[in-house]
């Protein structure tokens, strides 16, 4: 078991970043910062900081719900990706916390 971290990412679904949606740019740019994985999750009710709660089952809600990327990777990855995302000026919110990672059968590496 190894020592890591935890980054996960939160923003309205269809938010854009130099014209690409956010999730897909995060993606990308965690894989060139080196991270080894990452996932979307679309979720199906939530609020933000003004407090609107937003449903999936109302299609004018469509586009308004909340998308979380997560990854798990090393404090150092997670910090190149921190630092690229600041340097980009993306505004996102984003919660970093200290976990234990692996694989089952236990993974060498």
């Amino acid at each position: 078991m190894r020592k890591g971290v935890r980054l996960q990412f939160y923003f309205p679904e269809g938010t854009r970043h130099h014209h690409h949606l956010l999730h897909e740019w995060l993606l990308e740019a965690a894989r060139d910062c080196g991270i080894k994985g990452g996932s979307v999750f679309r979720a199906i009710a939530g609020f933000g900081r003004h407090g609107k709660m937003h449903y999936g089952h109302f299609f004018e809600e469509a586009g308004r719900l909340p998308v979380e990327v997560r990854l798990v990777t090393t404090p150092e990855l997670a910090e190149r990706l921190l630092e690229r995302v600041r340097a980009e000026r993306v505004q996102v919110f984003f919660v970093r916390s200290e976990v234990e990672f692996g694989r089952i059968p236990d993974d060498p590496a």
